[in-house]
């Protein structure tokens, strides 16, 4: 059964190195053997072992050597057997096959395991493929399962295959870079001693094993195809990238094992037989298809040639003699003679050119042999000469050219080129006489070619090549480069002392100094063979002067030879001729052809043109101006001196002269090598300018059309005529690239005025119209030449997008004026450009299609010709679409300004358009699959990324995105894995400069870097829009179902397969099991912080947060592995370091709050022991053996991280400038600032460059131009300043980020956790020390300013939290009066808090006054924990001597309030200040709380200081005149919909500290003279009463908002209470307050009028009532009462003694106020005793005021004992049913009497409840839970609210509950006790002047109208008529019903009522007074 069916699979590529992109996953868990699946025994290992070797030695890991060591005594086996397999056995193939049925032990699992069938049929199939052991395949195809979702779409089988080559491959790379470590001759890695010495000790072990032996075996053995053949049987191989990969993976492997030789070799030399197995493994050597060798053979004829090099004998390195004492070469004399007859005698080679190459590298060893004082190898050395000429005779020098710079290899490894550098200069230093030879040679041969050449003979058979071909070996050796080692220059000797102190190389900056003989040699053998050249040289030796010259220094010396060469002005006189090879021979020459072909040049009209005679030029000719074209075009490209000094030379010309060639009829092969040329000169900006307006004359391409013209000329003709027929384009591409370089160094605007529109415009249009277009048509001999093509026009397209920036000027049709008549303008070419890519235009069409094409060809993971062009082309075409759409929104929003009448579309959505090749819609999926090829093609796969998340920026896009990449299933797993491999990707790299892309290495791994934080971005923009969205899909949630349904599992578990959201968590969890934290956070801070910022807008949003956090919490344990690190400290990078603090602790908030609501505590302790702990238990983290439990403070995890946070910040100084204008550059900036993505205001330094530099050139004349350097370093000087005002706003703003998510952590832990997670004394603790902490950093001198209001939100809730927790520790009645002081936290504590608090709001100064409100607030909570607790009122408290009150000890209370009052009043008046002056102004919430603060602290100051302070500072008088002002805001208020609540707010916040101030005296008497009364008169709100029924449908549905009336009572009762206040505050001067706040009822009588006739009796209007009764009897004063007495008597008495009636008589209403009532604690039942008190006081007080005797009182009550309706309801009450009789008549004594009895009758009932509440009091936990939840339920809101709280909240909100209940009952006991003392005063005074002094008329006399009605109040003055309204009748009826209610039992009630309450009280035996005279009138016998 064949397990590895071909899957269509797509995988993660490997990259060049598979090992070093393996995905996270794999590494991490290799790290440890014991874990899953890794025991196969062929990887997993090998990868450790790798990884260890490579964090050694090459990542020079800290302690790395010791593991090391362990890996290298583990695997020596492996090593001594290099790829050598487990053997199979029976015994094994026995116990697999009985896995399915018995199960099977499987390495690094417990207890055995049964596998299924299928996996065992693999195993063999596996086992017989590579012939390895069953155990060992079995392993490691588990190994391939556990590893399958890093490889989508591949079976396990398939995987195992790439796991089995992967593990050969560590080994080989482990064995190379172990080699490389070795200390040697040729290179050092600068390693540490002891690991050098290990790795070396190994080695030569291995060596000595036979290593070389198993090397060269395995080399030979392993082939690419045999084992495809294999693999291709079992069915082994899966696609075209599974195939990709294992052909490289096997390449890899051969190449690493060469490597590990050459690496040998190149340090330490070969033993005898090592050397003669490696000569005869290069024996069989075969080359390639093109002559080359493969780069594997290469390494190994390296490793030959290293192992023959003797050049370091010549260096004078410190450690010469040792290795010459290790080298064989001169130590063993056997070893030298058995090479040397190999070598010299031996059969021929495969590769005879290899063989040559060998024997020259033998015959120059020899030659620096013969040298040496030794002279016992005399016999050999002798021998070098024959060998030389067997070498040359080989056709050594052409066999290097072809076989081995020809391989691919060569130019990638520094120490080839440098052996190949040191093979060559030795032969010409070393052998100068066969050097003589070969010149001799080529002279000959020469003359012999001139001479046939004449007789038109043959030419010779004998003729060699060998100078021509060392010539252009040197040529081409040198002109390749890649390392920028200029090994050049040796040939060169300076002759003249150079200027550059700068150039480098043999002994170039000491020009002084004599060169080394050898450069001497070298240079005067380029001299030599120049002179006297015979003509079959010539084109060799220019080809070798232009490989010489490569390079800046280089360059230069050619430059001189070519100059010094030519012959001097003197001689052209004498007629002497220079040197063939000089500028003035080629230059002369050039002008030549020119005017010769010039004379040529045809009529353009005339026929012939089209195929010109070549007359003229011949092929040699040819081939020589070309390699003179390109010797030219080598020096110009380096060097600037030899570009302008040639191009400026008034005789040469040599622009003007190549322009004219350029004209001519020669081939296009050379014109383009000219174009090429004149691209080189146009590098220099200065030439480049002219060079235009040149090209433009010469018409090079046709712009302009002579009138009779009629066919085209110029390029364009070349094309399309000669260039197509032929299939070759070199023209054209050369045309592209003088334009491209043209285009970057100047782009002249005016170009070809006067003769046409001016502009770039004809040459866009040919580029774009004639060979952009066309490309993909045109038939190609080459075929890479067709994406030449494309590339080359790309490129100019590219840069010519990338220079444009749209301005306003673009969008206007402007007109120029052309040969006398208007025509329009061109548009500069990015606009054309742009307007192409925004439109559905062919350009646009064909770059989808070129990326649609390029995306198809990389699929196929071929070679084909090209390829690396069309990965250029392609990547071009992404940079302009990418370029299209970061310039787009500011072209369209100029275009719509500019209302032109262009139609443009946003790119995005023509990106959405149909593709025509597939009728899809999938040009961005295509653009998506670059990133699948990310490994191959960084770059592509950089500007994919970018594009797509511009698109991802546009919402509407987003949902067809997700549907186009999920629509084809294979399709959709292949972009996924290719997200996730960029994502994956190990090689990326942060921090490498954009600007050093020197080294290749580098720039690739910044832009895989980039990549990730494109794709990062992509992702954070996606989850801020709407589902589905891109992020969704590739984070691998739903998209299809409810988002919130997703189930995220582990890669490969239930088929998930491998998402970005994996990819990020893999890259966060790298490290965190070790101490030294995430590796990321370190290494990639940004791309650290955008992780945790994307796992943070997860766990954030409501759809995807469940499932997020769930598999956070469950697979990952993800936030205690990071937290536990914290803080970050990054001292490079302190902002993203605080960025990714920042995100982790706002994500920790959510977990915190996620799980104490799901009720997990478990997980919610864990994380809270983390954060706050402050104890570090050793014995959790020390190893097994030592038994003893250690516990040391550490510093709360919290506070650590608000330490990371540095408050201070250095700022900017200001700009010092000398030329521009300080506030203009100012103004400058602010234009230039916009709000990044982060969200960060800073300035854009780009624009403001080019701001400024437009500013610098626009100035004129000759001054400017002298000044422009002081002006460009002072633009510099603006320009760095405005970088660290940038930095300095990102660090700031990082900052405040860190402190906001610190405070959302610290306030989350408090308020949503537990509270029994933390217990109350720790908690207490904690919160003091990150108050204490939060100060300390706050109060230091150079803390930001910025960070304040954070601090301050801070501190607020923190100090709302302690006193909370104090308050509710007290409640539990914990620690009360404990000694350390007030409760778990000790006073000094809290009197740290209290004066840093202080501190904090004096430090905030003038400004800042927002930030005091939370200040304010935190002093509040803090003043609040002095706050005694209300207490229950048992009524045994008065029976107390005062004497015992006095002595009391003072309670904790009073005492911590003393001490916080004098800690304030330490601060005297600089706080009193503050706080007064923000009370009387400033923002409305800072005042409200300042207000607060005021009233707080005058609360608790017994001395009056602050009163004082207030009254004497005018504060006070300035908020008494308020009040005024806010009588309009209060007005307004009043409607029914106000505008906003906070004037009321303020006016309670006022009346609030007036009242304060109004409790004392002194304070009173302040207020009043500061006119409070006269200002409240004044207010015309009060008047404003509501209709309370028109505003019922205006309600506020969610009650918030209170109705009207409800507002009007918030303005009445604090005005009402002040008052009350007062009249009780200023008992001495009573008169005056009395008769001011009488002024006021007088003022607002109607009011106060209308609000005593309430028609219902709510809550509110009892307020009202309470308040208005309280006041009016206050007022009713001797003084007052006299002057007033006739108002009054019309007014108040009647109203208040009516509202008796209702409230005392009418039984139904007070039923239902004592319903109402139940529910909330009895206030209603208070308010109602309230009012009933105060009007039997006010009647009290009028009898009283009127007379003291009662012969001449007046009379309130008229003389009838009926009593008011029962609760039978037989007779209403007049006052309930006849109303505006009511309002007239006086009320009846019966009320009296009827209000009398049921006080005593509810005194009895409210003392037995008060009874019973205590006794619940105190035995509260006893009480049934019932009853429990019963008393909670009126403080507790909501359904089901009580069963959510604790049951320790619970006993806490019952007792506070009992306590209000217990003290509402008290007050009531108070209130009726008082009712029933008046009550008996009033009933005996009007009983004693009825019964007595009355004297009763007969009811016929009083004829008058209304007789019958009492005059409700009876001056004295008028007894008369009170006498004269009772006739004798009512006044029996009086006794006779008084005689009947007044009975024995009522009389004994009030006795007892006396004897329960009273008598503790002052007025004992008052009542049993009053009821003896009462009895004693009734009983009375009529007179």
């Amino acid at each position: 059964m064949c397990f590895f069916g071909v899957f269509l699979v797509f995988l993660v590529f490997f990259g060049t190195l598979w090992f070093y992109c393996t995905t996270p996953e794999v590494n991490s868990q290799t790290s440890s053997c014991n874990s899953e699946y890794l025991g196969a025994s062929l990887w997993g290992p090998l990868k450790e072992l790798w990884e260890t070797v490579d964090g050694a030695v090459l990542r020079r890991q800290p302690e790395s050597v010791h593991l090391l060591d362990l890996q290298l005594k583990k695997h020596k086996a492996h090593f001594l057997s290099l790829f050598r397999n487990p053997p199979k056995s029976a015994e094994q193939r026995e116990k697999v096959r009985k896995a399915s049925t018995e199960g099977i032990a499987i390495q690094g699992q417990q207890g055995s395991r049964l596998l299924p069938e299928q996996l065992l049929k693999e195993a063999f199939i596996l086992s017989d493929l590579f012939d390895i052991g069953e155990l060992a395949a079995l392993e490691l195809l588990l190994a391939g399962e556990h590893q399958q979702p890093h490889f989508p779409g591949l079976t396990r089988g398939l995987v195992a295959v790439l796991l089995y080559w992967d593990g050969k491959l560590c080994v080989a790379n482990s064995l190379r870079t172990l080699i490389q470590s070795r200390h040697g001759k040729t290179f050092t890695l600068d390693l540490s001693g002891e690991l050098v010495a290990l790795t070396t000790r190994f080695t030569d072990e291995l060596m000595n094993q036979g290593l070389t032996k198993r090397i060269l075996t395995l080399v030979s053995e392993i082939n690419v195809t045999r084992e495809f053949e294999r693999l291709q049987k079992a069915r082994g191989l899966g696609d075209e990238k599974h195939r990709k990969e294992v052909s490289d993976l096997i390449r890899e492997s051969q190449q690493a094992l060469a490597d590990s030789l050459f690496s040998w070799t190149c340090q330490s030399p070969l033993s005898k037989d090592d050397t003669l197995a490696l000569i005869g493994h290069l024996e069989t050597v075969t080359a390639q298809a093109d002559g080359s060798l493969d780069s594997m053979n290469m390494s190994l004829v390296m490793a030959l040639l290293y192992c023959l090099d003797v050049s370091f004998v010549e260096q004078g390195t410190e450690d010469r003699d040792d290795l010459l004492q290790a080298l064989p070469l001169l130590t063993e004399r056997q070893y030298v003679s058995v090479v040397h007859s190999r070598l010299m005698d031996g059969q021929p080679w495969k590769l005879p050119g290899l063989q040559a190459v060998c024997r020259l590298a033998w015959a120059l060893s020899l030659r620096v042999l013969s040298q040496l004082p030794q002279g016992a190898l005399v016999e050999f050395t002798e021998a070098d000469e024959a060998l030389a000429d067997q070498a040359l005779l080989g056709d050594v020098f052409l066999f290097m050219k072809e076989g081995m710079l020809g391989c691919e290899s060569f130019a990638q490894e520094e120490f080839y080129v440098r052996r190949l550098h040191s093979l060559i200069t030795d032969f010409l230093a070393l052998m100068p006489m066969k050097v003589k030879q070969l010149r001799n040679r080529a002279d000959e041969d020469a003359r012999l070619v001139h001479m046939s050449l004449q007789m038109d003979s043959e030419l010779p058979s004998s003729l060699r090549k060998d100078l021509d071909h060392l010539m252009i070996l040197i040529g081409e050796f040198y002109s390749k480069d890649s390392f920028g080692l200029e090994l050049g220059l040796e040939f060169w000797c300076p002759t003249e002392s150079l200027q550059h102190t700068s150039l480098q190389g043999s002994y170039l900056g000491m020009a002084l100094q004599r060169p080394p003989h050898k450069q001497v040699v070298l240079s005067k053998f380029v001299r030599q063979m120049g002179d006297l050249l015979p003509s079959t040289l010539y084109i060799s030796y220019l080809r070798m002067l232009k490989g010489l010259a490569n390079g800046p220094q280089c360059a230069h010396y050619c430059f001189s030879l070519l100059k010094t060469n030519g012959a001097t002005h003197s001689d052209n006189i004498q007629g002497v001729s220079g040197s063939p090879v000089s500028w003035e021979h080629f230059f002369h020459s050039l002008m030549l052809y020119h005017e010769n072909l010039r004379r040529d040049f045809p009529n353009p009209d005339a026929a012939q043109y089209r195929h010109p005679p070549l007359r003229g030029i011949t092929q040699r000719e040819l081939d020589g101006l070309t390699s003179f074209f390109q010797l030219l075009t080598t020096i110009i490209t380096w060097s600037e001196n030899a570009r302008l000094a040639l191009c400026e030379h008034p005789q040469w010309t040599p622009v003007v002269v190549m322009l004219g060639l350029l004209q001519c009829s020669v081939p296009p092969v050379l014109k383009a090598e000219v174009l090429h040329c004149l691209a080189a000169f146009g590098k220099s900006p200065e030439i480049a300018a002219s060079l235009w307006q040149s090209l433009e004359y010469t018409q090079i391409l046709q712009t302009v059309r002579a009138p009779g013209q009629r066919q085209a000329a110029g390029i364009e003709v070349e094309l399309n005529e000669i260039e197509s027929s032929c299939e070759e384009y070199p023209l054209t591409r050369g045309f592209c690239h003088l334009i491209s370089t043209l285009v970057e160094s100047s782009l002249p605007i005016n170009l070809g005025a006067g003769l046409r529109v001016p502009g770039f415009q004809p040459y866009l249009n040919f580029l774009r119209n004639s060979v952009f277009l066309p490309f993909p048509t045109r038939a190609y001999r080459r075929p890479a030449e067709k994406w030449e093509v494309a590339d080359a026009v790309l490129e100019v397209f590219h840069k010519l997008l990338r220079d444009y920036e749209p301005q306003p000027s673009d969008f206007v049709q402007e007109m120029v004026e052309l040969q006398g008549e208007q025509v329009p303008a061109h548009k500069p070419p990015g606009h054309s450009i742009m307007f192409h890519l925004l439109n559905d235009s062919p350009m646009l069409a064909l770059c989808l299609s070129l990326l649609e094409e390029g995306v198809r060809q990389l699929d196929t993971y071929a070679p084909f010709p090209g390829k690396k062009l069309l990965e250029s082309a392609v990547l071009h075409c992404l940079r302009l679409l990418d370029l299209a759409l970061q310039k787009e929104v500011v072209f369209m929003d100029l275009l719509r300004e500019s209302q032109a009448s262009l139609l443009v579309s946003p790119l995005e959505q023509l990106l959405q358009g149909v593709s025509p090749q597939t009728r899809r819609a999938d040009h961005i999926v295509n653009i998506a699959r670059y990133l699948y090829h990310s490994s191959s093609n960084p770059e592509a796969a950089f500007q994919s990324a970018k594009i797509l998340r511009h698109i991802a920026n546009y919402p509407n896009i987003q949902n067809r995105l997700v549907g186009d990449f999920t629509h084809d299933q294979t399709v959709s797993d292949k972009l996924m894995a290719g997200f996730v491999e960029c994502l994956d990707n190990e090689e990326a790299e942060e921090g490498a400069e954009k600007g050093d892309d020197s080294d290749l290495q580098k720039k690739v791994a910044r832009i895989r870097h980039e990549t990730q934080i494109h794709i990062l971005n992509l992702l954070i923009t996606s989850l801020e829009l709407k589902t589905p969205n891109l992020a969704l899909y590739l984070l691998g949630y739903e998209v299809k179902k409810p988002v919130s349904s997703t189930n995220l599992q582990d890669p490969g578990v239930l088929g998930c397969p491998r998402s970005c959201l994996h990819a990020i968590l893999s890259l966060l969890q790298r490290g965190t099991e070790k101490r030294s934290g995430p590796v990321l956070t370190q290494q990639a801070p940004h791309l650290a912080e955008l992780c945790y910022q994307v796992i943070y807008q997860l766990c954030a949003c409501p759809d995807t947060s469940g499932p997020t956090m769930r598999y956070l919490r469950t697979s990952q344990d993800f936030l205690f592995s990071h937290l536990q690190h914290l803080p970050f400290i990054l001292p490079s990078n302190q902002i993203a370091a605080l960025s990714q603090m920042s995100w982790l602790m706002k994500t920790a908030a959510i977990e915190l709050r996620v799980t104490s609501l799901n009720r997990q505590r478990s997980h919610t302790q864990r994380l809270v022991n983390l954060l706050l702990d402050d104890q570090f238990n050793l014995s959790k983290s020390v190893s097994g053996f030592l038994h003893f439990d250690t516990v040391s403070k550490v510093r709360r995890k919290l506070l650590s991280v608000l330490d990371a946070i540095d408050f201070s910040q250095d700022m900017p100084e200001l700009l010092q400038l000398d030329f521009f204008e300080r506030t203009q550059i100012e103004q400058v900036i602010s234009n230039c600032e916009h709000v990044n993505e982060q969200g960060h205001t800073v300035c854009n330094v780009k624009l403001l460059h080019r701001v400024l530099v437009a500013e610098v050139n626009a100035l004129q004349g000759m001054a400017a131009i002298g000044q422009r350097p002081l002006l460009m370093e002072e633009v510099n000087s603006i320009l760095q300043q405005v970088v660290e005002r940038n930095r300095v706003r990102r660090s700031l703003s990082a900052k405040r980020h860190a402190l906001r998510s610190w405070r959302s952590l610290v306030e989350t832990l408090l308020t949503a956790c537990p509270a029994d997670l933390i217990p109350a004394d720790d908690r207490q603790l904690i919160i003091r020390d990150l108050l204490l902490d939060l100060h300390d950093k706050v109060l230091s001198e150079d803390a930001a300013g910025e960070l304040m209001p954070i601090v301050a939100g801070a501190v607020f809730t923190l100090t709302a939290h302690l006193s909370q927790s104090v308050l509710s520790e007290q409640q539990q009645g914990v620690g009360l009066e404990a000694s350390s002081g007030f409760a778990s936290i000790a006073n000094s504590a809290l009197h740290l808090i209290l004066r840093k608090l202080l501190d904090f709001i004096l430090c905030t100064g003038g400004g800042y006054q927002r930030l005091r409100a939370h200040l304010y607030g935190s002093l509040l909570y803090y003043l609040q924990i002095a706050q005694k607790p209300e207490e229950p009122d048992t009524l045994q408290a008065a029976g107390k001597a005062m004497w015992e009150r006095l002595t009391a000890p003072e309670d904790g209370f009073s005492k911590l309030q003393r001490e916080n009052l004098a800690i304030i009043e330490s601060y005297g008046k600089a706080l009193m200040e503050v706080v007064c002056r923000d009370a009387c102004d400033g923002h409305e919430i800072s005042r409200m709380l300042a207000l607060a603060v005021l009233d707080r602290i005058l609360s608790i100051d017994r001395q009056n200081q602050w009163l004082v302070y207030v009254c004497n500072s005018g504060y006070l008088r300035s908020l008494v005149e308020s009040l005024r002002q806010d009588d309009a805001a209060l007005q307004t208020l009043l409607t029914p919909q106000p505008p906003l609540l906070k004037p009321l707010y303020i006016y309670e916040s006022k009346m609030a500290l007036l009242t304060r101030v109004a409790k004392t005296g002194q304070g009173a008497v302040e207020l009043l003279r500061c006119g409070l009364v006269a200002q409240l008169i004044e207010c015309q709100v009060f008047d404003m009463v509501p209709d309370s029924d028109a505003h019922r449908v205006m309600r506020d549905p969610s009650g918030f908002i209170p109705s009207p009336m409800d507002r009007y009572r918030q303005i009445l009762l604090p005005t009402l209470r002040l008052f009350q206040v007062i009249l009780t505050s200023t008992t001495m001067n009573h008169q005056q307050g009395a008769a001011q706040i009488l002024q006021w009822l007088i003022v607002h009588a109607d009011t106060i009028q209308s609000l005593l006739r309430c028609q219902e009796l709510s809550m509110g209007v009892l307020q009202e009532l309470s308040l208005l009764t309280g006041i009016i009897s206050k007022t009713a004063l001797p003084g007052t009462i006299i002057n007033n007495l006739l108002f009054l008597s019309t007014l108040f008495s009647r109203l208040c003694l009516s509202l008796l009636g209702r409230l005392a008589g009418s039984e139904r209403e007070r039923l239902i106020i004592y319903q109402h009532s139940i529910a909330s604690d009895l206030k209603g039942v208070v308010l109602c005793a309230q009012v009933c008190a105060n009007i039997m006081e006010y009647c009290q007080t009028l009898l009283l005021q009127s007379s003291t005797q009662a012969q001449f009182s007046i009379c309130l009550f008229s003389p009838s004992g009926s009593e008011p309706a029962g609760r039978d309801g037989g007779r209403a009450d007049l006052s309930s049913t006849l109303p505006s009789v009511a309002y007239s008549r006086a009320p009846s004594l019966g009320l009296v009497m009827y209000l009398l009895k049921n006080s005593a009758a509810d005194f009895f009932r409210f003392h037995q409840s008060h009874r019973q509440s205590l006794g619940k009091l105190q035995s509260l936990d006893q009480l049934p839970p019932e009853e429990l939840k019963e008393l909670c339920q009126g403080l507790v809101s909501g359904p089901g609210g009580v069963e959510k709280i604790s049951s320790v909240q619970r006993s806490l909100l019952a007792k506070r509950r009992l306590v209000q209940l217990i003290n509402n009952r008290a007050k009531l006991l108070a209130l009726c006790s008082y009712v029933i003392e008046t009550c008996l005063f009033v009933l005996w005074r009007h009983l004693e002047y009825y019964l007595l002094h009355c004297t009763p008329t007969d009811p016929k006399d009083s004829l008058l109208p209304g007789a019958n009605s009492f005059g409700g109040l009876q001056g004295s003055g008028s007894r008369g008529l009170g006498l004269s309204r009772v006739s004798q009748q009512d006044l029996d009826v009086l006794k006779s019903d008084m005689a009947a209610g007044f009975g024995e039992a009522l009389q004994r009630k009030l006795l007892e009522v006396e004897g329960l309450y009273s008598q503790v009280r002052s007025r004992y035996t008052f009542i049993q007074a009053l009821v003896r005279r009462i009895r004693g009138l009734l009983r009375q016998p009529k007179s």
